[in-house]
């Protein structure tokens, strides 16, 4: 779409000229969410193709409105753009009024594209107002605004989810990347599984960076000795599951996600499809056979615990996980990213800015390895863990209704996904979803007890 691409042009001018500043990340992370939507055409934005999917139009503008959120945070005097457009762009905040039903964000025709649009250029220049007029370099305020920064980046991951919901291969990128060549690993490594030592362990973020409340504070925990699979759950082993009747078996299921597969008729993960005896999956990149070698992914925590009971093994808890994937046992430090503190890069690690618009082979980065031995940690798929999505001991919300009012009914994924912006994820970052959803990039990896 024109207008969106002069809009984000006029964003990239200014990227390179506010380098180091909160104004730079900010123009920075605007930039790419238009870059996921100037391609699309006009209709496109207004559509919502499910209850648990949002058209591309209320994103722009939710991820706006909760800027004018933070402003009205800091600024008790702040005016609100607009009563009307607050109300529709609201997604959960009782603070604000009663917010929006989620299910019906695609039948509300005005504000129209074009007034989104416009408001979203207002809300960036008052920003750029605000950063001038408030001294922005530390406390509060600052943590604030990143947190906003890294709410638009979850919610760029969110549109990429409804994206391929709405037009799955239809869908232009304005970058795309090959993937690597698919490694030469086996696609049935269930039984490859690396060592966790048992011991103390300081679980939750300790860097100096942003961090999400909910990562924090660090704290000890203990671990057992267990092992971990070095690689995700792959299509080859969980076809496996599928011909051994493994959607017809209750006893692998747990009571309420045998009776969620009755209701709703599950044989298979989201987005697969039997045609003419082959499993093929529609994503990004067509209606293709099922890649063996590829992480599976589109699957709940249901589906992932049934799996790993056919498998005689378990998921990991999220402590298990987090210790897998940072605690370098040689040097007895816990690093923030599985190969060390620097940040992810295209060659450790399969995120949104790869641009490769799916999953990558598993074996496809050792040298994002972790010092446990486990690779693709990071990235590809999100992984289900065993863990319910609690409050850490200690736990003090950052920002009121924002992640605890989830702390019931979810569990917590970790490592992202191949939609994830790189400056939202770390080793300490926690996902959480119901145990029924599905539509997200989830997938998860084995456990066992050592």
């Amino acid at each position: 779409m024109r207008r969106i691409s002069d809009m984000r042009q006029t964003l990239d001018k200014q990227i390179d000229d506010s380098r180091g500043s909160l104004w730079h990340d900010f123009v920075r992370t605007r930039s790419r969410t238009l870059q996921l939507t100037e391609n699309l055409e006009v209709d496109d934005f207004v559509v919502q193709t499910a209850v648990y999917m949002s058209p591309p139009k209320w994103h722009i503008g939710h991820v706006s409105w909760l800027f004018e959120v933070i402003m009205s945070r800091i600024n008790k005097d702040y005016q609100f753009y607009s009563n009307e457009f607050s109300a529709y762009l609201n997604s959960y905040y009782n603070q604000f009024g009663e917010p929006h039903q989620k299910g019906r964000r695609g039948t509300v025709s005005r504000p129209t594209l074009s007034q989104i649009l416009d408001y979203y250029v207002e809300i960036n220049s008052r920003v750029q107002v605000f950063l001038t007029e408030f001294n922005m370099n530390y406390g509060h305020a600052k943590s604030l605004f990143e947190m906003g920064l890294n709410h638009e980046c979850q919610h760029q991951e969110l549109m990429v989810y409804d994206l391929q919901h709405l037009l799955a291969d239809l869908y232009v990128p304005s970058k795309k990347t090959e993937p690597p060549k698919d490694a030469t690993t086996s696609p049935s490594v269930s039984s490859d599984m690396m060592h966790v030592g048992g011991g103390m362990y300081s679980m939750g973020y300790g860097g100096d960076g942003f961090c999400y409340d909910i990562e924090l504070p660090e704290h000890s925990v203990y671990v057992d000795d267990c092992t971990l699979g070095r690689f995700p759950v792959t299509n080859a082993e969980y076809m496996e599951f599928i011909k051994d009747g493994g959607y017809s078996m209750f006893e692998n299921w747990l009571s309420d996600g045998w009776k969620i597969v009755q209701e709703r008729e599950w044989n298979s993960p989201m987005y697969w499809e039997e045609i003419d005896g082959q499993w093929c999956t529609l994503d990004f990149r067509g209606q293709r056979p099922i890649n063996p070698t590829e992480p599976v992914v589109h699957v709940s925590f249901y589906e992932a615990d049934a799996y790993a009971r056919w498998a005689g093994k378990r998921l990991p808890t999220e402590a298990e996980w987090e210790k897998a994937a940072c605690y370098d046992v040689k040097s007895g430090t816990k690093r923030i990213y599985p190969w060390g503190d620097e940040l992810p890069d295209t060659h450790k690690c399969n995120l949104l800015e790869s641009n490769i618009w799916g999953c990558t082979s598993i074996g496809s980065y050792p040298d994002g390895a972790s010092p446990s031995g486990c690779e693709q940690m990071i990235g590809d798929v999100w992984e289900w863990t065993s863990s319910e999505f609690v409050g850490y001991r200690g736990f003090k919300s950052a920002f009121r209704e924002y992640n605890d009012k989830w702390f019931t009914g979810q569990k917590v994924l970790r490592g992202g996904s191949y939609g994830t912006p790189s400056i939202s994820i770390r080793g300490s970052y926690r996902n959480f979803f119901r145990l029924d959803e599905r539509w997200m990039f989830a997938g998860f990896r084995l456990a066992s007890d050592s």
